[in-house]
């Protein structure tokens, strides 16, 4: 594709002329609309990683009847020069172009369009001639198009091009400039070559922010390393966790998700099931970070030491997989920032720090940062030192835990900081919170986002939901990273134990999303109970030293195996905004559609864990190539199963006590 050194600049100003205002280019007639992707008029970036493919259209007009030319221009940050690709009209004045983001870092895009005078004499000159008129006029007009386009060419089209200028103004050789004028390799030299004459810039510059590829797509494994013992009654340490690495990464998980590593303080400790007093032994509350012994860059020495925390990042990679950290910017009242810098805490009228609250709760163990402190200069640098800190030691992905409780600005200024030094940094938002904040924080970002899927149970919220984040501007910029539960909730769907509720939730959350993740063994082994009337697990870790057995394995862990395989072979099911849902008449059975090139696959899920569901599903053949009179086979991913089907509707039938889902691969033959 050729190159051109910058797009033109049109400044929006005005001159005066005889006592009144006229704009300076008064000449300009083309006007672009309605660009998309543009999220919040440019003030965010696009996300995509390398390889995507960015589809730009807008809404291109101009008065008359001329034909506009129009060219999409991209370019890396890095590079000098920008890279156009001519635009085609969709329809109704809608015009689109394509181009491929191939690296890592921010991408420029913008939309140049302007009045295609040597197009508009094409189209003009080719009626005038099949109507039988004389137009040698009419070449004479067209010689300076083409001398024109002589200047622009080079090589052999700058030679052909002053020849056929020549042959324009001889009237001997009409038959042959006419045959020339209308020609396709005329049409081509005038897209090669063209002449932009008063063109109009979108504004501002558009960008795309490119991740590395595991910001989309991504499987993430929670565990506590302190219950990561074998050995029941035993503090778990990171060599511990290291033991357990062939188990994680041979389910198919590629990231280890741990809460806070650090010292945890003992002033207001929290003990077992969130009681406000702690027995003597009684661990704390990781949430609860800082002690004599340090802060956020300290390791809390029951774990290991920090040598051992970096061996547990390399030995990770050795099995495929990455280390996240949990970054929760509170502090317990032992933490060294609340005596060397009180002023980045929120005071009382007693002169004490203010400790987290959320009325009537109280978190006497907490003292949240005061992000209104004048202070807040040092405070972001000491929040940056920490980050920069964590990427010393080896770690590229950074969990953020309640970041819609901090300053978007600072959220925008950190990462773009984090991400100067280590550009593979890549940031997931822990925000369960109103629906305009935490799709702020994605704008601002991060690369991922915790979701509402949790709480989205029934057919029609699902598809509601999915469509919101699939098929409008969110698909742009928001990466949603579905978890069935978390080390905090214990969502009511769950709290009966029914297994085959856990096996729907989990295939939903890994089939919907490219980005998913389980809070691990309390998952696997289909922990339930939990406190009355709330969604939090009775004895939960986040407040003691658990026991689990890591050789236990049921039919869930064997589905979390497998699907992970799946998702790994199977390229359509590492995209999200790729969904289609498919129309099953039963509220109790989803059908849902996602393609990558030649792989297609098919998800039907019985909603109903209790009660066998059959139906007939709508697969829409008309999107696949698939004729209507052809066979084409269904193959089940999980059962190794492969049906016959014909046409749009076919039979689905699933047995929540066997297996509540399909996952079928349509192979045309």
């Amino acid at each position: 594709m050729p190159t051109i050194t910058t797009p033109s600049t049109i400044k929006h100003t005005t001159v005066t002329f005889n006592g009144a205002d006229i704009p300076f280019d008064g000449q300009k007639r083309v006007v672009i609309e309605r660009v998309s992707p543009e999220i919040d008029k440019g003030r965010y970036p696009i996300k995509a990683v390398p390889g995507e493919l960015i589809s730009v259209e807008a809404d291109i007009i101009t008065d008359g009847h001329d034909k506009i030319a129009a060219r999409l221009l991209y370019k890396h940050n890095a590079e000098q020069q920008w890279t156009e690709v001519p635009m085609t009209l969709i329809n109704n004045d809608r015009w689109g172009a394509t181009f491929t983001v191939e690296k890592q870092g921010r991408y420029l895009y913008t939309i140049e369009a302007w009045v295609d005078h040597i197009a508009s004499w094409q189209h003009e000159i080719i009626l005038k001639i099949k109507d039988g008129q004389y137009v040698n006029s009419e070449l004479l007009a067209g010689v300076p198009y083409v001398e024109g386009m002589a200047q622009r060419a080079k090589g052999d089209d700058k030679k052909t091009l002053k020849a056929i200028a020549k042959l324009f103004k001889d009237k001997n050789q009409y038959g042959d400039a006419i045959a020339i004028a209308q020609s396709p390799q005329f049409t081509e030299w005038f897209n090669t070559y063209p002449e932009r004459q008063h063109p109009a810039r979108h504004e501002p510059i558009l960008g795309v922010e490119v991740d590395r590829e595991k910001a989309g797509f991504s499987t993430w494994y929670c565990l506590f390393p302190r219950s990561a013992s074998q050995e029941p009654g035993r503090h778990g340490t990171f060599r511990d966790v290291e033991m357990l690495l062939p188990r994680i990464s041979g389910m198919g998980f590629d990231v280890l998700y741990l809460p806070p590593i650090h010292p945890i303080g003992t002033t207001f400790r929290k003990g077992k099931n969130n009681s406000v007093t702690s027995a003597p032994g009684e661990p704390g509350v990781p949430y609860g970070i800082g002690s004599e012994l340090g802060g956020h860059t300290a390791i809390h020495p029951d774990l290991g030491t920090l040598d051992d925390f970096k061996h547990l990042v390399e030995r990770c990679k050795e099995f495929g997989m990455e280390v996240a950290m949990d970054l929760a910017i509170q502090c317990s009242p032992d933490h060294p920032w609340a005596k060397e810098h009180p002023e980045w805490f929120k005071k009382r009228p007693d002169g004490t720090i203010q400790y987290a609250e959320n009325p009537p709760k109280k978190y006497q163990d907490i003292y949240p940062v005061y992000f209104e402190t004048d202070e807040w200069r040092s405070l972001w640098e000491e929040l940056r030192h920490v980050m920069l800190t964590w990427g010393s030691w080896g770690v590229r992905m950074i969990r953020v835990d309640n970041p819609h409780t901090k300053p978007f600005a600072f959220w925008e200024w950190v990462i773009a900081e984090v991400k100067k030094v280590y550009p593979d940094m890549i940031f997931l938002s822990e925000a369960f919170t109103k629906p305009k904040v935490m799709q702020e924080l994605a704008k601002r970002g991060f690369a991922q986002s915790y979701t509402y899927f949790t709480w989205r149970n029934t057919k029609l919220e699902l598809e509601e939901y999915l469509t919101e984040l699939t098929q409008t501007d969110m698909k742009y910029y928001y990466r949603p990273n579905f978890w069935p539960t978390t080390h905090d909730i214990n969502p009511s769907i769950l709290q009966q134990g029914h297994e085959p509720q856990f096996l729907i939730r989990y295939f939903l959350a890994a089939t919907l999303s490219a980005n998913y993740g389980i809070f691990g063994p309390s998952f696997e082994l289909m922990e339930h109970v939990p406190i009355p009337g709330k969604e939090e697990y009775l004895n939960s870790e986040k407040y003691e030293v658990r026991h689990w057995d890591w050789n236990e394995t049921n039919k869930l862990t064997y589905l979390i195996s497998l699907v992970n395989r799946i998702r790994r072979e199977n390229p359509a099911l590492q995209k999200t905004s790729n969904l289609h849902f498919c129309r099953v008449d039963d509220d109790a059975l989803m059908a849902y559609l996602k393609v990558d090139g030649t792989n297609r696959l098919l998800m039907v899920v019985n909603m109903d864990a209790y009660n066998r569901r059959a139906n007939m599903v709508q697969v829409p053949i008309w999107q696949l190539g698939i004729p209507d009179w052809k066979e084409y086979t269904v193959h089940d991913l999980l059962t190794g199963a492969y049906y016959t089907w014909r046409g749009e509707w076919n039979y689905v039938e699933l047995d929540p006590y066997v297996l509540p889902m399909h996952l079928f691969r349509i192979e045309v033959y």
